[in-house]
């Protein structure tokens, strides 16, 4: 069953990210080792080789005063702490993708007409694991 994004957290550790707009999510993929012979048919063989989950991105409206999220991303960034992130997706989706990563970018941005905005990416560290809440 299909489920709207409303209501889908960010966590550092078990402090929600405020003021989110946009929530990149887990993206996996897996490198290719070419194992093809001289004895092989002519045709390509492949086996899996190292995974990468990917970069999840963060964006919303700047919100200074949220120190244990935006300000902690944003700190983090800075000493390279590898830290405890999840994205809670709500009922009836009810699951979660938990992980380590460090924070690899962190910016601000203001335009004519609009709210001040923050912009955060975390380098996935590890497997990710993928839970049912």
């Amino acid at each position: 069953m299909a489920g709207a994004s409303l209501g889908t957290k960010f966590l550092i550790g078990t402090f929600s990210v405020a003021d989110l707009t946009s929530i990149g999510g887990i993206d996996i993929s897996a490198d290719t080792i070419d194992v093809s012979t001289l004895e092989g048919d002519g045709w390509r063989q492949f086996i899996t080789g190292m995974k990468d989950a990917g970069e999840v991105a963060v964006s919303g409206f700047f919100k200074p005063s949220d120190t244990n999220g935006q300000k902690k991303l944003f700190d983090d960034l800075g000493t390279g702490t590898v830290g405890s992130y999840a994205i809670v997706f709500p009922s009836p989706i009810s699951q979660t993708w938990s992980f380590n990563g460090v924070v690899t970018a962190f910016s601000t941005g203001a335009e004519l007409e609009d709210a001040v905005s923050f912009e955060s990416a975390i380098k996935v560290s590890g497997k990710p694991s993928w839970i049912t809440t």
